[in-house]
């Protein structure tokens, strides 16, 4: 008990035989209870301060992480940056945007050299006959353009029947090629009707004669196969 309550109880029993101060007691009781309060704020008080205390150390926290995630995401893109610098005609002092617009041509450039690539490997001869023939585009003036493909054992007189069908379905060549590869061609072909024959006819009429081509290149070819077949188990003559 401090000093203040002593006093109070001292005065209690002032009136000697235990005599009954209620203004006294009052007193004593709303001492009591003004403390239990100022006991009760400063608690307050303290855990106010605490959790304060405790936000702070969060944010101050998070700060500290953004902060390095920054610094790493930094590192990163420079990291990148500099591996640019030595795959691409530029140096060290190029800025970011110029290296950029240097990476950006750059793979235009590759693009456009995969794009010829492909279209270089389409056109490679395949180990199956076949033949396509589809319209790509309207000539002007009513004009029909066809694109027709074959692809078949390489001969001597390939050439000269395909320059021999165009003619015949008045076709104008506008763009043609051809590779060979092990003993095969493919030819590509781009034509044109003429506005007196211009019909979607034209396609079947196509079509029908490149099979008809396709048919006797691979009689011929089973012929020189049996040819060859019989001259390899023919057996010599004594």
């Amino acid at each position: 008990m401090d000093h203040n309550n002593s006093d109070l109880f001292q005065l209690l029993g002032a009136g000697g035989g235990g005599g009954y101060y209620p203004a006294a007691a009052m007193l004593m009781m709303d001492h009591h209870q003004h403390q239990v309060s100022s006991d009760d704020n400063m608690s307050a008080i303290e855990t106010e301060a605490s959790h304060h205390h405790q936000q702070q150390d969060r944010a101050l926290a998070a700060l500290r992480n953004h902060k390095e995630a920054e610094k790493r995401r930094r590192e990163r893109i420079n990291s990148h940056l500099a591996r640019l610098r030595t795959l691409l005609p530029c140096n060290s002092k190029t800025d970011k945007a110029s290296l950029l617009a240097k990476v950006v041509q750059r793979v235009k450039e590759l693009k456009q050299q995969t794009s010829e690539i492909i279209t270089e490997f389409e056109t490679l001869p395949s180990e199956t006959d076949e033949i396509s023939v589809l319209s790509t585009a309207d000539g002007g003036h009513g004009g029909l353009i066809f694109k027709a493909s074959l692809c078949c054992e390489d001969r001597s007189d390939l050439i000269p029947e395909l320059i021999e069908i165009l003619k015949s379905l008045h076709l104008k060549t506008l763009r043609a090629e051809m590779a060979t590869l092990g003993g095969r061609t493919r030819n590509v072909l781009v034509v044109a009707a003429d506005k007196e024959h211009n019909s979607i006819e034209s396609i079947h009429f196509l079509q029908n004669s490149l099979r008809s081509l396709l048919e006797r290149s691979g009689s011929a070819d089973r012929s020189k196969r049996r040819r060859a077949m019989d001259r390899r188990f023919t057996p010599a003559s004594s």
